[in-house]
C-alpha cells in the first residue's frame, strides 16, 4: 500500500502549487469545486490514507472503498474521510460535479475532537445519498464556504469552522436516531469505548515492517490497567461479543483490505498483524472465510 497522502502531495498532485503562508499555518482549511469530467473513463483515485479530513459532495455514479467495503453512489451523495481509513473513489460516469473541503485536525485546535462524531469513526456511516432537495442545501453550505473564504473577514476562519460543523451535523441528523449513543457513559461503556480506541489505532497498517503489538484480551486488559475478566465481562455487556471476537474481527478487517489493496506477501501481512508463523494467519483466515488468503487475494 502507498504511503499516507499528505496535505502537500494532495495540492502538488492537483495544482502543482501551494497555498500561501502553508508552512507557517497552524492548521489548514480549503475548498474546491469539482469540474465535470469529460472522455474516456476517469481514473479511480489511489486507494490510500491521507492525513487530513475531506468533505465531498460529489454528483454522479460511483463506487468508494472504504477499508473492506464498497458503497456505490447512484446518484449523488455526501462522504466524509479520515485519516485512519484508506479509501479510493472509483467514478462510473464520464460526468461529475459538485465540492469538496479539506482541513486537518489542527484546523480544529480547542474546538473539539473530530472523531468523536459518527461520521469519522470506524464503525459509522461515511456516505450518505441525498434527495435533490438535500443537494440544494448542502451546496448552499459551500457557496457560503466559498463566499467566506474569498472575503477579508478577520474572523472568516471561526465561520468556515462552523460550516463544517452544519455538514457533519446535516449529515448525521438523516441517521436514525437509535444509531447516535446519547447515553451516559457508565463503567462498562468507559472501558469499552477505551478498549475500542486503542484496538482502532493499530490501524490501518501503511508499512510491511509495522507490527500491531496487542492481540489478545489479556495484550489489553495490560494496557488498560485491568484484569482480563473485568474487561471481557465489560465488553460483552455493552458490545454483546467477546473481546477476542471483535479484536479477531479487526485483525481480519485489515487482513481483506492488506489482501485486495497492497503487494505484500501474505508472509509479510501475517507478519505486519501479529501472527508470529504465516502457518497460524492462514488457519485464521481460512476458519473465517472459509478460503486462503492467496485464494481470497484473486476472487
Amino acid at each position: 500500500m502507498d504511503k499516507v497522502e499528505t496535505i502537500e502531495a494532495f495540492y502538488k498532485k492537483k495544482f502543482d502549487w501551494m497555498p500561501e503562508n502553508f508552512k507557517n499555518e497552524i492548521g489548514h482549511f480549503n475548498v474546491f469545486n469539482l469540474e465535470p469530467f469529460f472522455g474516456e473513463k476517469p481514473q479511480p483515485v489511489p486507494y490510500k490514507r491521507r492525513d487530513f479530513f475531506k468533505i465531498m459532495l460529489v454528483k454522479g455514479n460511483s463506487n468508494v472503498h472504504f477499508a473492506d467495503k464498497i458503497v456505490e453512489i447512484k446518484s449523488q451523495a455526501l462522504s466524509f474521510s479520515n485519516p485512519k481509513i484508506p479509501y479510493k473513489w472509483e467514478h462510473l460516469d464520464n460526468t461529475r460535479a459538485g465540492s469538496f473541503c479539506i482541513f486537518n485536525q489542527h484546523f480544529f485546535h480547542q474546538y473539539g475532537n473530530l472523531d468523536q462524531y459518527s461520521v469519522f469513526q470506524p464503525k459509522g456511516n461515511p456516505i450518505f445519498e441525498l434527495t435533490d432537495e438535500q443537494v440544494e442545501k448542502v451546496e448552499a453550505i459551500y457557496k457560503r464556504m466559498f463566499d467566506e473564504i474569498n472575503s477579508e473577514y478577520i474572523y472568516k476562519y471561526d465561520v468556515l469552522r462552523n460550516l463544517v460543523f452544519e455538514l457533519l451535523h446535516f449529515a448525521m441528523k438523516m441517521e436514525p436516531t437509535a444509531t447516535i449513543e446519547n447515553q451516559q457513559l457508565n463503567a462498562s461503556q468507559r472501558i469499552t469505548t477505551l478498549f475500542l480506541e486503542i484496538l482502532e489505532r493499530q490501524f490501518p497498517i501503511d508499512d510491511a515492517h509495522q507490527r500491531i503489538s496487542l492481540r489478545t484480551a489479556s495484550d489489553f486488559a495490560n494496557q488498560l490497567n485491568v484484569h482480563v475478566n473485568h474487561l471481557n465481562r465489560a465488553v460483552k455487556e455493552i458490545a454483546r461479543k467477546t473481546t477476542s471476537q471483535i479484536i479477531a474481527e479487526r485483525v481480519l478487517q485489515e487482513s481483506k483490505v492488506l489482501l485486495k489493496h497492497s503487494n505484500w506477501t501474505v508472509s509479510e501481512i501475517a507478519y505486519s498483524l501479529g501472527f508470529s508463523e504465516v502457518t497460524y494467519f492462514n488457519n485464521f483466515f481460512k476458519k473465517h472465510l472459509l478460503l486462503s488468503p492467496l485464494k481470497y487475494r484473486k476472487l
